[in-house]
């Protein structure tokens, strides 16, 4: 965060530094422009074109630049383009007495009109010229109006040209300024959009500790960063490695950590693809609810909870089989729990350190759950079964009494979904020693159904090779002659487990 405050105050330091030098090209154009009318006059006065008079016109184009400065600075008016656009104005009007005490000569003329409109134009773009305009020829047409119209000769040569050299230096000054201000804005903009890569590196690097769910509800201003909490309910989910305390005794720390790792990014990848919060991880424990900061009601949010659970079951068995290939010989299995309650939810800790978190009764229920489960099974509360009866096949799994709650608890076991149970079921599963089977229908795509055919079919051969070498009698037989011994083990999804 400390980094994030630097960034953002050398952004204000370089745009205060645009402003100054704003502020200060204004300043220094300004002088140059009415030096260049001082030099033009002085010129006129030494050529006899002008009378004694306009020395009095020459210090004031030569004090005035440095009064107006100092009066606008001693205001109280701080945005630099609201004091660009009056000191402008101010000059628009000096413009207009200028154009009448020159009575319109030609060359003079020319050099304020260019100037004035080159300032305007440049400090506020069409409005401003208009209305710097406006002014001006009011001021004008006052003093006719007052004094009368009386127009000046024409400037000798000699003043011209030095009316012309004025004009130069004043656009040329002009343009350096406006260079270095194109310059300092350019930089400015190359230095924000580093401090906004920055910011969203940083910003993606934080947002791996929190849920992206709640990332996102800060981030976008639905929530606040408070101490604040609310009652939602919500649908609990725990899980946790049965077998994995001892694991950890057999296996190499760098092992352990890698298979863990491992572990908990895919049931992640699946607990977001299914919505739900990541609330916290707990050694091999997972804690996860749906519900908050979004949901689609209550019954969908179970629906999709248990969803989630069976797609973790099952994707056990792909991690099961990797595991075999690495040399882990004990099938991890894992237990679940889910329950649906009334829990408090929000920010919980200190100022300096809140956790996103939930707590009550109903998360306890659901780590209890999750601890009577056996490997491979999902245990509901009846208020989670009752959202998700019409979809999810259970088994009635008795009643079981927890702290807090006065009467026993029924639960359930979740079998599966009831679209894929019976002899439709789109996935089955076989392992005894020696030999594992997990196949879905539904994930294998028509491309790799040849291949998966023929592995199955070459080792389909060489187990037969083998059984009729060791029995010498046809694997037919066999199979007739064990008729009565234990079917294969389908998954319980289809009905037959």
């Amino acid at each position: 965060m400390h980094s994030t405050d630097n960034n953002n105050n050398s952004g204000l330091d370089h745009i205060s530094k645009v402003d100054n030098i704003f502020s200060n090209a204004d300043y220094y154009i300004r002088v140059i422009a009415y030096l260049a009318g001082a030099f033009a006059i002085t010129v006129g006065l030494f050529n006899g074109h002008y009378e004694q008079s306009a020395w009095l016109m020459v210090t004031f184009t030569l004090v005035y630049p440095h009064l107006l400065h100092a009066a606008l600075q001693a205001t109280s008016i701080k945005k630099t383009s609201t004091i660009r656009g009056l000191a402008l104005h101010i000059d628009c009007v000096f413009g207009g007495f200028w154009l009448f005490w020159m009575q319109f000569s030609l060359a003079p003329s020319i050099l304020l009109l260019t100037m004035l409109c080159f300032a305007l134009i440049v400090a506020g773009g069409i409005k401003l010229l208009i209305t710097g305009t406006i002014t001006m020829t009011t001021v004008t047409v006052a003093l006719c109006m007052t004094f009368g119209v009386e127009m000046g000769e024409s400037s000798p040569v000699i003043v011209s040209i030095a009316y012309s050299i004025g004009t130069l230096v004043f656009l040329s000054v002009a343009a350096y300024y406006i260079h270095m201000q194109a310059n300092l804005l350019y930089n400015a903009k190359k230095e924000i959009e580093n401090q906004q890569e920055q910011a969203n590196e940083l910003s993606h690097k934080m947002s791996k500790y929190l849920a992206p769910q709640v990332w996102q509800t800060i981030f976008s201003g639905k929530k606040d960063v408070t101490l604040e909490t609310q009652r939602k309910k919500l649908v609990v989910f725990f899980s946790d490695i049965k077998g994995f305390t001892q694991l950890s005794e057999e296996l190499e720390p760098e092992v352990l950590t890698e298979l863990l790792n491992h572990y908990l990014t895919d049931m992640c990848d699946i607990a977001l693809k299914h919505g739900g919060t990541i609330d916290k991880f707990i050694g091999d424990s997972l804690m996860i609810f749906f519900g908050d900061p979004t949901t689609e009601g209550t019954k969908m949010d179970a629906q999709k909870c248990v969803a989630m659970a069976i797609a973790m079951r099952k994707h056990m068995k792909v991690l099961q089989q990797k595991w075999r290939s690495q040399g882990i010989k004990s099938p991890l299995q894992i237990r679940m729990g889910i329950n649906t309650g009334y829990c408090t939810v929000g920010n919980f800790g200190a100022e300096q350190r809140m956790d996103y978190t939930i707590v009550g009764k109903e998360v306890n229920l659901a780590s209890r759950l999750e601890s009577m489960a056996e490997a491979g099974e999902i245990l509901l509360s009846y208020e989670t079964f009752s959202l998700i009866k019409d979809t999810v096949m259970c088994r009635d799994k008795g009643e079981i009494r927890v702290k807090g709650f006065s009467r026993p608890l029924p639960i359930y076991q979740v079998v599966g979904f009831r679209k894929e149970l019976g002899s439709e079921s789109s996935y089955m599963e076989h392992q005894v020693d020696g030999f594992s089977m997990y196949i879905d229908e539904d994930k294998i795509q028509t491309t790799d159904k040849k291949r998966v055919l023929a592995a199955l079919v070459s080792a389909t051969a060489r187990i037969k090779e083998q059984v009729e070498m060791d029995q010498n009698q046809p694997l037919m037989e066999l199979i007739d002659d064990k008729a009565d011994t234990s079917p294969v083990n389908v998954h319980p999804l289809n009905g037959k487990g």
